[in-house]
């Protein structure tokens, strides 16, 4: 099933169980999707495209409410929160941290860097690799662990 009949299903469910946050957040995946395929020159998205996407909006979900909270807005933060969640459902299960330590390892000893000069290189492999699997952040604390 393509993410965009996923994305449908939930939304007729929400809708029925007026679910607003749900709502909100499917509405939000739909109308992203649907904008991606019409500025597109090509006749759809790729399932990597629809990754991205989905791990922008977590993202601004996620980064809004973190401003939120330091204005000392817990009511606001929660249904950014909340609706991050919704939308991170739709993502491919997430690498621990544990199997992302052991791959970047395994990167590090291909690439041959040692310092945190080669950081670079280690986190465009990385980058490749783990799309959708790992958040970039995550990535990138592992990558200076072992660097560092």
């Amino acid at each position: 099933m393509s993410l965009q009949s996923e994305v449908m299903t939930a939304l007729k469910e929400a809708m029925k169980a007026k679910d607003k946050v749900s709502l909100e957040s499917l509405r939000a995946i739909k109308s992203a999707l649907l904008l991606a395929q019409t500025s597109g020159a090509s006749d759809g998205i790729t399932e990597e495209e629809e990754i991205k996407i989905l791990q922008r909006l977590v993202k601004q979900r996620k980064d809004s409410a973190t401003l939120y909270t330091e204005q000392g807005r817990a009511d606001l933060a929660e249904p950014e929160i909340a609706q991050a969640d919704i939308i991170a459902q739709f993502l491919p299960a997430q690498m621990s941290e544990e199997a992302l330590k052991i791959a970047i390892a395994n990167i590090i000893s291909q690439t041959g860097a040692t310092s945190m000069k080669d950081m670079g290189k280690v986190m465009g492999m990385a980058g490749k690799q783990f799309a959708g699997k790992a958040d970039g952040k995550a990535i990138s604390n592992v990558v200076k662990q072992l660097l560092g």
